[in-house]
């Protein structure tokens, strides 16, 4: 529907066309480009769990620096623990 009309236009009317098209598509703000998202502030809690987690992961780890069996969950447990503390 669309290439027969295209086809039986003048070349002048189809450049005029497509400098329009590209105009509309590249106005800012439109609805296909991504805006670049803010980042969320970390809480005090999570900031906290953090270091928590750092100081606590070692004695769940092997010498190889891989996890034990069941240590990573461990790990979240111990450190939320020290935190609520």
């Amino acid at each position: 529907m669309v290439a027969l009309p295209i086809a039986m236009a003048e070349p002048e009317e189809v450049a005029a066309e497509v400098n329009r098209a590209n105009k509309v598509l590249s106005v800012p703000g439109n609805v296909l480009a991504n805006p670049a998202k803010a980042k969320r502030k970390a809480s005090a809690y999570s900031r906290k769990y953090k270091t928590a987690f750092k100081q606590v992961s070692s004695r769940f780890k092997n010498k190889n620096g891989t996890w034990k069996k069941g240590g990573f969950k461990r790990a979240v447990k111990a450190a939320h623990k020290a935190v609520k503390k």
